[in-house]
């Protein structure tokens, strides 16, 4: 993403208080806007499909409904929207649920101001990340996830297909992709199209998981991003957020 645009933020939480904190927190930090906010799972969807975020903070419990549904259906309609869930339950059934819906991050409400920010910032660039507070056995399951699925997966694609999974596990664009590969962009989009029809999914970031997943043990990003520590500056002290 291009640094210089600035990051539009929906902000989703049942809590009142917890969206004005964030409020203030956010539309204080160059680069960061909040266009919108909501505190139920209708208004998250209808706020995404009109604005078009670039990032939801989204809770996993809401009152008429569940973050991990409404993640699902906001990613089926906004495809260049990321989830980034921002909750205070950590156990291990949740996180993977979570993950699963196709969500791109999951960190905990206790969090620092500042690595909040680093952690949208994150996401928006198109890597993945979970809080490393959560349980290892969280961890473990989704290493194993990602390397059985990018066993069994994998072999299913042509020759053709299986390179493109490097390029968009890096985050190329298709333009990109293409003039790499020497091929035109509709050529790209017909071989993503039939990676998604073949391994029934649809966005790129689960393609990202299923490489990352092929190659275990041989240093591929993706697992290690998921528990990516999420430090704190060393150099001065930030409230939580909810001390706000």
């Amino acid at each position: 993403m291009n640094r210089s645009r600035t990051i539009r933020l929906v902000l989703v939480d049942d809590h009142e208080v917890v969206r004005i904190g964030l409020c203030a927190v956010l539309n204080l930090t160059p680069g960061m806007k909040v266009v919108g906010q909501g505190g139920r799972m209708e208004e998250a969807k209808q706020l995404c499909y009109r604005l078009k975020p670039d990032l939801v903070l989204l809770d996993i419990r809401l009152p008429d409904g569940s973050g991990v549904d409404a993640a699902r259906e906001i990613l089926a309609k906004c495809s260049k929207t990321r989830i980034l869930f921002l909750t205070s339950f950590a156990d291990d059934h949740t996180v993977i649920e979570a993950v699963l819906s196709g969500a791109q991050g999951y960190i905990l409400k206790d969090i620092a101001s500042d690595a909040l920010i680093r952690a949208i910032r994150t996401v928006v660039s198109g890597e993945t990340l979970i809080d490393p507070r959560l349980t290892k056995q969280t961890a473990d399951w989704l290493s194993n996830m990602y390397s059985e699925l990018g066993q069994s997966k994998r072999s299913v694609l042509t020759p053709q297909e299986q390179r493109l999974l490097p390029l968009v596990a890096k985050g190329l664009t298709n333009k990109e992709i293409a003039h790499d590969l020497r091929l035109s962009e509709k050529t790209v989009k017909n071989y993503l199209a039939n990676i998604y029809s073949k391994l029934n999914i649809g966005r790129r970031s689960q393609i990202a998981a299923i490489y990352a997943g092929s190659f275990r043990g041989s240093g591929a990003p993706y697992p290690s991003r998921l528990i990516e520590p999420i430090k704190p500056d060393r150099e001065r002290t930030t409230p939580h957020l909810n001390s706000c």
